[in-house]
């Protein structure tokens, strides 16, 4: 049995981008969808990334991937949302311990940042755990135990798996600042996030 999947949902249609892609947006030098498989890879995690089947960001993102060990699905029903990707996840999941959630938007999560999630849920691995702010505020990337995968396995829309955990006690696994909640879905977010990244990187 695996220890741990890691699921990236990349199949969502970016519209508050206006026409852009927020996952092949760059940061590091990176495309963000490709630096995020390229971390998750890092733990030794079998990492699933789900693509949209068609439409205009299907192909570009699925170019990023290329030579990345990872198990790309392209979902024909990622129209309905976030619920396709997850329902995917945890049927391709079904023999690991449990299943991470890492959104491949959050450009402040670290490898390091995986890497401690696993643990944690390692040694806990019945129970849920989410990433958090320093400040304890619930964010993201989240752990499923196999004893959930059921339930992902039925979701639909686009609430993702809100339901799933309503009647869970969810660990929380602080990390430094904000990381867990900082996701970029517009172009202003990317703007206002750059801004901030070059001026923490030029400070004395």
């Amino acid at each position: 049995m695996d220890s741990v999947t890691i699921l990236i949902p990349a199949a969502g249609a970016s519209l508050r981008m206006r026409g852009g892609d927020k996952l092949t947006e760059v940061v590091d030098g990176e495309p963000l969808l490709r630096r995020a498989a390229r971390m998750a890879i890092s733990t030794g995690a079998r990492v699933i990334v789900t693509l949209p089947a068609g439409g205009p960001h299907g192909g570009p993102r699925k170019r990023e991937l290329v030579g990345l060990d990872v198990t790309i699905a392209e979902l024909p029903d990622a129209h309905e949302g976030m619920a396709a990707s997850l329902r995917h996840g945890a049927k391709a999941a079904k023999m690991s311990a449990g299943m991470m959630v890492y959104l491949p938007d959050m450009p402040d999560v670290t490898a390091e940042d995986l890497m401690l999630l696993i643990a944690a849920f390692l040694a806990e691995p019945n129970a849920a755990l989410r990433a958090a702010t320093e400040d304890g505020l619930p964010g993201h990337p989240v752990m499923f135990p196999r004893r959930l995968f059921g339930e992902l396995g039925i979701l639909g829309g686009d609430e993702g798996a809100r339901l799933v955990l309503a009647d869970e006690e969810v660990s929380l696994l602080p990390l430094p600042g904000n990381r867990a909640i900082t996701d970029l879905d517009t172009p202003e977010d990317w703007a206002e996030w750059r801004a901030a990244h070059t001026r923490g990187h030029s400070a004395p």
